[in-house]
């Protein structure tokens, strides 16, 4: 049985968390932000964890995670 190919898209935009759960970047927060206030910007720099509904779907791209 040949070993399942990892989603290189999927594998830059997710990592593990040490408790198994999978964090995400919030998006808007890369450019344009000069008309973004200082909280709102604060708040796009966390993290942030997918849901359970999600994860499913993402360990299936990212197999060896």
């Amino acid at each position: 049985m040949p070993k399942i190919k990892t989603r290189r898209s999927a594998a830059k935009r997710f990592k593990k968390t040490a408790t198994g759960k999978i964090r995400r970047a919030k998006a808007y927060g890369s450019h344009l932000l000069s008309k973004k206030r200082r909280d709102r910007k604060r708040r796009l720099r966390n993290n942030d964890i997918i849901s359970k509904v999600d994860r499913k779907k993402v360990e299936k791209l990212i197999p060896y995670l």
